[in-house]
């Protein structure tokens, strides 16, 4: 599989399905890992960051995960690739900026991601649409047993697995999902929810995780420490909270479309009005604008627009993406005015959610 094939395929949290699926973009397990036989990568030289490259390519290529697996060399690509992995969510933008030997293996369906060389030997992700932690980790369980079938852990019959980072010393697990919170951000609701997450050692990050702003009102809702948790009190944790931001996201869109329903009902079809008609639009705007359309297509205020096609906009319309699609390098301004066309010419035909 060539990388511009990606194009045309829906990735799996643009696919706008499973449980809560109005306000949980998707779910993911991240597990770090090392290799027993070598340095953590901080103190690991080039020659050695190959040699780890080498035996987790050949290792990963060859695991049975019920569909077809790709292999990319991150150092081979260019920087544009890179972003491009990071925009679908496949790579991390640590892995994309780093240095030396290191690479991804995915799936087809872009739910299974092992990055090789990114903080640790190896990142295992598992991603899956809505709101669906107990099904990632029985896949990301299953494909950990696996890779232990054929290489040794650093692990420590007191501490755990042993990784770069102390916070994911002991299980090496990440728990998080990616949640569309507009009601709350618009009524600024959403400061209470931080507050709160933060007193229960959760970690709020933006839509491309550590370091990244909450464009488009995505945030990412994870576990921040992982010493002294087993995977299943982490997951417990999630599986708790989540359901109360969903409840209190609901609670306050419901309320919005009863106290104020025709001035919301203006915002979403501004904002609509604008993307089909702009001549020029950056990235951030474009972000801000599709969020309150997801709200609006979500509360039955646009009626014309699936979810799929409007989660699919959000990826497609980011500077990678758009490069991609139009198979050369652009700037800003050019950008903006790609941006604009793909938008005018996206929203302007039917909308049927066909695409596979």
């Amino acid at each position: 599989m060539d990388l511009k094939d990606l194009i045309q395929l829906r990735g799996e949290w643009m696919r706008g399905e499973g449980p809560d699926a109005d306000i949980v973009i998707s779910s993911r397990i991240r597990l770090a890992r090392n290799l027993a036989q070598f340095p953590f990568l901080a103190r690991a030289d080039d020659a050695v960051r190959g040699e780890i490259e080498r035996t987790l390519h050949q290792h990963v290529v060859e695991l049975s995960l019920g569909g077809q697996l790709t292999y990319f060399d991150i150092n081979q690509l260019e920087g544009i690739d890179r972003q491009f992995l990071v925009e679908r969510q496949l790579i991390s933008r640590e892995l994309a900026e780093s240095h030396g030997s290191r690479g991804v293996c995915f799936t087809r369906q872009e739910n299974v991601s092992l990055m090789v060389n990114e903080e640790d030997h190896l990142r295992i992700q598992v991603l899956h649409c809505g709101f669906e932690l107990d099904s990632c980790w029985r896949e990301i369980s299953r494909i950990d047993d696996l890779l232990e079938d054929r290489v040794t852990y650093a692990f420590d019959e007191e501490l755990g697995y042993l990784t770069a980072c102390p916070t994911n010393v002991g299980t090496g697990i990440r728990v998080s999902v990616l949640m569309h919170l507009p009601a709350l951000v618009l009524t600024k609701e959403i400061q209470k929810v931080f507050q709160a997450l933060q007193k229960i050692s959760l970690a709020v990050r933006g839509l491309y995780g550590e370091g990244s702003q909450a464009m488009g009102d995505f945030y990412q809702i994870s576990n921040q420490i992982t010493l002294g948790n087993s995977e299943e009190q982490l997951l417990k944790k999630l599986k708790e909270v989540v359901p109360n931001i969903i409840s209190y996201e609901r609670k306050v869109r419901q309320a919005l479309i009863k106290e104020s329903r025709q001035a919301l009902h203006d915002k979403v079809s501004r904002a609509y009005g604008t993307l089909k008609s702009a001549q020029s639009i950056s990235s951030e705007e474009t972000m801000h604008l599709l969020s309150s359309v997801r709200m609006g297509v979500n509360l039955g205020l646009i009626d014309d627009l699936p979810i799929p096609t409007v989660n699919e906009l959000f990826m497609h319309t980011q500077p990678a993406h758009l490069q991609k699609m139009r198979k050369t390098s652009l700037d800003s301004a050019d950008r903006n005015t790609a941006r604009a066309a793909y938008l005018r010419q996206r929203l302007a035909t039917p909308q049927d959610g066909d695409q596979n």
